[in-house]
């Protein structure tokens, strides 16, 4: 193991320790675990306290990223069914529908009238930053006093958006670099692949598992859908297929025919998930540091608050006209579009681009989502909890049973 590899490790392991000493303060407060490893990151990067040697173009982030972002969105599918989807597609039909574009072309007019990118880069920055992450929210999505169809929502439209932004980055990436060919017939193949091999993967493996051939035993049978993630992924890999709606549509695929799969997986797959994501914001803050704050202009810091506080509102409010959300439901939805690991690997992808204003874009992706995280992760608590209360919850929502006496008779 190289040295900086092991400082990355060594710092993980101090980071992870604390945090699991502080954890339960965290469920109780404002303070944010992902905060933690982000801040975590910041002073450990090269120009803070130089323990960490990372830098964007370093093989190691980019992967941190992608890994971690293949498996939230893998665990996150499996809260869903294909069932599940084609009885309540109309409100993540709406976030996606008209909310991902409207979001693009706001961020896109901010870039463009704020910050002074040329519109072809300005629209790339909005695609970069189109698509959103709930792992940022957990206490929202996880909350079951939480509306199912807010969770549902989010959930699928997070779960989505990810591999429905890359053909629009990709597609303003060419244009930007001048590039004649888009190469759109090899978008559309990469995310029909992704989406066969999410479906095919899974429902193969869970087919053999209950054939009369083969059987897993009770000790085994959580590495089972953590074997299938691992083959989507490697098989993706491969081929050049999507990842991240590979990574999706394989965990909603292990839910609809898998259900003793997915219940076996369903803590080991959390806590997987969970140590990749704070990896990455370990890796991620140490890209950032003061100096790489200073460069960015101010109307860099008003475009990153905007994005933050206009864009998604505006975008939602219109797509929810109509709808049947409470004022509650959608302020909820409005604001809980935090900034997460997809925007980190196209930000990446624009960096390693070359293209003129890559640095620039670089810059203004990795202040929203350090922004983001800080103010998504310490207020997802907060915004739960108010949905605990009886007499706030939607009368939809089924009440719990009545108490019983000993006698089986209702309690007072």
């Amino acid at each position: 193991m190289e040295e900086d590899e092991a400082r990355v490790l060594l710092a993980f392991a101090v980071v992870l320790l604390l945090a699991v000493l502080v954890s339960s303060l965290a469920h109780r407060t404002v303070l944010s675990t992902a905060a933690l490893f982000l801040v975590a990151g910041f002073l450990l990067g090269e120009k803070t306290t130089g323990v960490l040697h990372l830098h964007a173009d370093s093989p190691v982030v980019t992967a941190f990223a992608e890994l971690a972002l293949f498996a939230v969105l893998f665990t996150d599918g499996m809260r869903v069914g294909w069932q599940d989807l084609r009885s309540a597609w109309r409100l993540p039909g709406r976030a996606l529908g008209w909310g991902l574009p409207l979001t693009l072309a706001i961020t896109a007019l901010l870039a463009h009238y704020i910050v002074g990118l040329p519109w072809p880069e300005a629209l790339l920055l909005g695609a970069v930053l189109a698509p959103t992450d709930p792992v940022f929210a957990a206490a929202l999505v996880g909350n079951e006093k939480v509306p199912a169809r807010l969770r549902q929502l989010l959930n699928v439209e997070s779960g989505v958006n990810d591999g429905l932004a890359l053909p629009f980055v990709i597609l303003f990436l060419g244009i930007s670099q001048g590039s004649g060919d888009l190469h759109l017939d090899e978008l559309g193949t990469e995310l029909a692949f992704g989406v066969a091999i999410g479906i095919a993967v899974p429902w193969l493996a869970i087919k053999l598992e209950q054939s009369r051939f083969f059987s897993a035993s009770a000790a085994y049978e959580p590495l089972n859908a953590f074997a299938i993630g691992l083959v989507v992924l490697g098989l993706a890999h491969s081929v050049h297929a999507n990842l991240f709606l590979a990574a999706f549509a394989a965990g909603v695929t292990v839910a609809t025919f898998g259900p003793s799969q997915r219940k076996a997986f369903g803590e080991f797959g959390e806590l997987v998930a969970e140590l990749l994501k704070l990896a990455a914001l370990l890796v991620f803050g140490a890209l950032i540091s003061l100096d790489f704050l200073g460069d960015i202009p101010w109307t860099g810091w008003v475009f990153a608050v905007l994005a933050l506080l206009v864009v998604r509102p505006a975008a939602l409010a219109i797509s929810f006209i109509r709808s049947r959300l409470s004022p509650r439901e959608q302020l909820a939805a409005m604001w809980f579009g935090p900034k997460g690991f997809a925007s980190v690997v196209y930000g990446l992808l624009v960096l390693e681009s070359g293209i003129a204003e890559a640095d620039t874009i670089f810059h203004l992706v990795a202040l929203t989502i350090l922004l983001s995280v800080l103010a998504h992760s310490s207020t997802d608590t907060v915004i739960a909890r108010s949905f605990d209360q009886q007499s706030e919850t939607p009368q939809w929502h089924e009440p719990p049973e009545p108490s019983r006496g000993a006698d089986g008779t209702p309690g007072k």
